[in-house]
């Protein structure tokens, strides 16, 4: 039976190898951690339950096909619904938005509190739908690496869109050209958050992000959105799957022009596939040294970062709901903040996740769960510590004052997690939350590719390496690799027929 070897236990690595699995592989997945879920873990306070990292879930039908793939019924392993409303937004101004699942709905919202025209939000969302269908089968679920991807006939819609992609203006641009409300471009412009860019700086083709949001959904997977990552290993261990933790890889393995395995301290691991989830960057430096490097991918401008402050709140706030978002007054100043002068502005904008709002017993009766992020840039040698008390400071006075509250008087349990502690703990290069950004016109096409062409057998998954960060384009990273890994002969019957 062919082997597979995959490093990193985050939600690409797991994914990739439930699908090598199911394709007829005895796969091997080996953590440096003593658990999986990589950015993807939870952890208590006290009596208050936190989601480490990612905290937005949409796509969920990426989840769902891994179950479907391998045989199984997907709601006996993993629950979601879907949120309603999506996001709460709060401006410096006093104004609020609530995105309201349904689509008009939304649209009569931002009427009513902005004076947005109903009807122009609409077709915004409806053209967003058409640049995402156009594209998605191209850009995001195939290699933008093979020739044969460009001979498919997907890449003659992709053309049909090319006028409407905004390849030649930024994202904000775009947005301020179709609405004259500076707080519903701000709304919109908040999406390139999402793969960690600069809307000042990124292509207008990131406005197909808010399709998946508004138009397909956001969804709470049922236990938080670690439950992603518990399911799904649990799913990958049915299939034979083995994890083995607190074991890094110190090595990829190489012979001639193939990677033959992976090594760790406990030993070498032969394989005939071997699927790198850890970053690119670390991957090249640290466990192929002898091998040539891509110079030009690697030294890619990194995504942002965040600094998080995970505080177990003891009062409810009625007006607050899952995802919130509170804006600054200067958003293209906090971006140049973020990505010209790599520091943090003293007005970010502050996003607050509420698990407890979905799930009560994440916080004990009363209180919340409060997960306070805000957009840092890569660490490059800042101050961290300095810039943390001067930015809990600064996000503790925005939302006492928004909130008419005393926010710090509430504080019982805090935890911190900022670029340097996601750096040492997941191996971001940086602490980068998405690999390279997104901040220029080509960067699709420089992200590495899910495969070496230097080394036969080495292939790359997770959000530093084509098509992206973030759970979904993780997901899709896993599918590409899955499908461009070689079926071994025979397939493992039990996986056929699950």
């Amino acid at each position: 039976m062919r082997k597979a070897a995959v490093i990193g236990a985050g939600i690409g690595g797991i994914a990739t190898a439930v699908r090598l699995a199911v394709k007829g592989y005895e796969v091997t997945v080996l953590e440096a951690n003593h658990t999986f879920g990589g950015k993807m873990h939870e952890f208590w306070l006290g009596k208050y339950r936190f989601d480490a990292g990612p905290s937005l879930f949409t796509l969920p039908h990426l989840v769902d096909e891994l179950f479907t793939l391998a045989g199984r019924t997907p709601s006996d392993y993993f629950r979601y619904s879907r949120l309603d409303p999506i996001t709460h937004y709060f401006w410096p101004d006093g104004s609020q938005v609530k995105a309201w699942a349904d689509t008009g709905k939304f649209a009569e919202e931002a009427e009513q509190q902005l004076g947005v025209p109903k009807q122009a939000v609409q077709e915004a969302l409806q053209k967003s739908a058409r640049l995402y269908k156009g594209t998605a089968d191209t850009f995001l679920q195939k290699s933008l690496h093979r020739l044969d991807t460009y001979l498919s006939p997907d890449v003659l819609k992709a053309l049909g869109c090319l006028s409407d992609l905004g390849l030649t203006t930024t994202m904000h641009q775009a947005n301020a050209n179709e609405f004259s409300d500076p707080r519903f471009v701000q709304l919109l412009d908040r999406f390139a958050t999402y793969n960690g860019s600069d809307p000042y700086q990124a292509p207008g083709t990131l406005n197909i992000i808010p399709h998946l949001e508004h138009n397909i959904g956001a969804f709470y997977p049922e236990g938080g959105i670690y439950s992603i990552a518990a399911s799904l290993v649990k799913l990958a261990e049915e299939l034979g799957v083995e994890f083995k933790y607190n074991e890094r890889v110190e090595r990829i393995i190489t012979e001639k022009d193939k990677a033959v395995g992976v090594e760790t301290d406990s030993g070498k691991y032969k394989a005939d596939v071997v699927v790198s989830n850890m970053d690119v960057v670390p991957t090249y430096r640290r466990l192929l040294p002898d091998q040539p490097a891509p110079e030009k991918t690697l030294r890619q401008p990194r995504s942002s970062s965040a600094l998080i402050f995970y505080w177990g709140i003891k009062k409810e706030f009625e007006r607050l709901h899952v995802h919130n978002i509170f804006f600054s007054q200067d958003y293209k100043a906090e971006f140049e903040h973020i990505f010209k002068y790599k520091t943090v502005s003293p007005d970010p904008t502050v996003y607050i996740n509420i698990t407890s709002k979905a799930d009560p017993q994440d916080a004990p009766e009363g209180g919340e769960n409060w997960f306070v992020m805000v957009n840092v840039p890569h660490n490059q040698g800042q101050d961290w510590a300095q810039l943390t008390v001067d930015t809990r400071q600064a996000v503790l006075q925005k939302l006492s004052r928004m909130l008419k509250t005393d926010v710090e008087a509430l504080i019982e349990e805090e935890q911190l997690l900022d670029p340097l502690l996601i750096e040492s703990r997941t191996s971001s290069f940086g602490g980068a939350l998405y690999g390279s950004s997104s901040n220029n016109r080509m960067a699709a096409f420089l992200r590495h590719p899910n495969f070496s062409s230097k080394l036969k057998g080495l292939y790359f998954c997770g959000g530093s390496v084509h098509p992206g960060g973030g759970i979904p384009l993780c997901l899709l990273s896993a599918k590409i690799v899955g499908e461009l890994a070689p079926a071994p002969s025979p397939a493992k019957p039990h996986q056929r027929h699950a």
